[in-house]
């Protein structure tokens, strides 16, 4: 017989076992990236310039899911370590152009390894592996097509 409660038991929650991995997987990422002096909301930024080279705030934000008021401080920081520069735009003062330098392309030489590292520490079998990331993004889209439905 189920209790009317059993949907609150974290062993029914898909969303339990999704932020304790999340968790771990932050604080692995926070571990390595210590040598490189990047938080891991900084190193996902820096894959995105190592990508795509350049790009404005907007487009950063949008990509990312980072509300401006998380991406501006983190933006600064990454400047003052003379990894991106930010300009405004002389057709809208409002949007920053983001260009990637070459101390900050340098860098993703020296994280290479992160990567796999992370590979071996998830390990799971390419095509899971694969099979995740999808359902992941499954439920990312989900959640923003429903993002306004509140009942």
């Amino acid at each position: 017989m189920q209790n009317s409660h059993d949907s609150l038991r974290l062993e029914n929650q898909l969303c339990f076992p999704i932020y304790l991995c999340a968790k771990e997987i932050v604080h692995k990422y926070a571990l390595l990236l210590k040598k490189l002096d990047l938080t891991y909301t900084q190193y996902i930024v820096m894959m995105y310039f190592w990508e795509k080279r350049q790009s404005n705030a907007r487009n950063l934000s949008r990509v990312l899911l980072l509300d401006p008021s998380t991406l501006t401080p983190l933006l600064i920081k990454l400047e003052n370590k003379g990894y991106i520069t930010r300009t405004k735009s002389r057709v809208d003062g409002r949007n920053l152009k983001l260009i990637i330098t070459a101390k900050g392309a340098k860098l993703e030489q020296k994280a290479l390894s992160i990567s796999k590292k992370m590979q071996n520490c998830v390990n799971l079998p390419e095509n899971e592996a694969k099979i995740l990331y999808e359902l992941i993004y499954k439920v990312l889209n989900n959640i923003e097509r429903n993002k306004n439905y509140e009942d």
